[in-house]
């Protein structure tokens, strides 16, 4: 999901050029006159009324006419549900029975069911760990030599509603695995915090990603577990939902605004289908320090995603639950770091954040600051030759009044 050429990064490349800019202006139009779209959200912990709490979190954001359904669950794997439905008073229900059966077909509905208009899934499977100490190609795949990887379906998460915030409409999942030999977890975690905005906007830290109300932002954070290796790089399996028989298409885009995420000039998104439709958008960037820099930057790269029809996949039982046995699954896996400059060796944390949402991605517009330097840029020889034209004019106008003596 991040390109899997690896990010551009901008430290030694040349700038964009004027096609780029103008294709940037082009599309960078249209977002100042779209308005900002608002939405009534919602934080719910569904209880489980027949036995031990189980973390199912629904996330409902209600628009004038239409309803956007997130629902967060770590029974198997961590994994989100994405439901769109083009009524405001859609509703999410739950048979607890069946969801929690070895058959949970039919377990997690949406009603009413003819109002849906787009469904999806994540899943976070697996997470990886490679020594990269003897690795000195930036771009090796794998990034070094790989540990035995931690199944997510075998963690232990901790009590979802003692982690919410309906202030800002946020919930963390954090959890360790429940067999874990070598103690590397014994001070860390690993975190899924998952947010909803009600309108448009930018978070505070980087890499600063352009929310709308029809998105939800999920922030994957691994803080204070002791790595295998002396530089390990970290990664990610992700897993969704195929198209039929072919995977969701990814796309790349360029910019040439780095405010935001200095020196990453990329956006790269995962569609579902043509627009609009669901999709996932990031920027391939992740942090290695709790005060994200560019000094902390770290590159994001990917594999090619791909069925995953020769290996078995943990089983998420909101995702059996809601679409049945017969989904077809699409992998790719994320790898955050190189073996050179910073990395989670840093200070044991790492961080990466994207987006999910429907309908049309947001787009970035220039910043103010882009803005203000282009005005310099382009207005001083502007200027310039202005005053130049104007101190021709008026030489000619004092040659004229020139009359020769007879």
């Amino acid at each position: 999901m991040c390109g899997s050429e690896g990010p551009r990064w901008g430290w030694g490349h040349h700038a964009p050029g004027p096609t780029l800019l103008l294709s940037v202006l082009v599309s960078a139009a249209p977002l100042g006159l779209l308005g900002e779209e608002t939405r009534q959200v919602s934080l719910e912990v569904i209880p489980n009324r027949l036995g031990p709490p189980q973390n199912l979190l629904h996330i409902r954001a209600v628009g004038t006419s239409s309803t956007l359904h997130y629902v967060w669950g770590t029974t198997g794997p961590p994994a989100a549900l994405l439901v769109a439905t083009s009524t405001p008073h859609s509703t999410l229900a739950v048979n607890w029975s069946l969801l929690l059966s070895p058959e949970p077909d039919g377990g997690l509905t949406v009603l009413p069911t003819d109002s849906i208009r787009f469904s999806s899934a994540l899943v976070f499977t697996r997470l990886f760990e490679f020594d990269s100490t003897n690795t000195s190609e930036v771009s090796a795949k794998p990034p070094g030599k790989p540990y035995a990887p931690y199944s997510l379906a075998e963690f232990s998460w901790n009590n979802i509603s003692d982690f919410l915030d309906p202030a800002t409409l946020s919930a963390t999942f954090r959890g360790h695995p429940i067999h874990d030999p070598t103690g590397a977890f014994a001070n860390g975690s690993l975190a899924f915090r998952v947010q909803a905005f009600p309108s448009s906007g930018r978070p505070a830290q980087a890499p600063r990603l352009l929310h709308s109300a029809d998105t939800c932002q999920l922030e994957v954070a691994l803080l204070g577990a002791r790595p295998r290796g002396n530089r390990s790089v970290f990664g990610l399996e992700v897993v969704t939902l195929g198209q039929g028989p072919d995977c969701p298409s990814m796309q790349e885009q360029r910019s040439i605004d780095d405010e935001y995420a200095p020196a990453v000039f990329q956006l790269n998104q995962l569609l579902w289908g043509s627009l609009p439709s669901g999709f996932v958008q990031w920027r391939p960037v992740a942090f290695s320090q709790r005060q994200r820099g560019r000094d902390s930057a770290l590159p994001c790269r990917t594999s090619t995603l791909h069925p995953t029809l020769e290996y078995p996949l943990p089983q998420s039982a909101i995702v059996r639950a809601f679409f049945g046995s017969q989904a077809n699954f699409c992998a790719l896996n994320l790898t955050f770091g190189a073996s050179t400059g910073p990395g989670y060796w840093d200070e044991n944390y790492l961080s990466w954040s994207m987006l999910l949402g429907v309908g049309t991605p947001p787009v970035d517009s220039l910043s103010p600051l882009i803005l203000g330097i282009m005005a310099v840029a382009l207005g001083a020889p502007g200027l310039m030759l202005l005053a130049g034209g104007v101190f021709l004019l008026l030489g000619q106008k004092q040659c004229s009044e020139y009359q020769p003596i007879n």
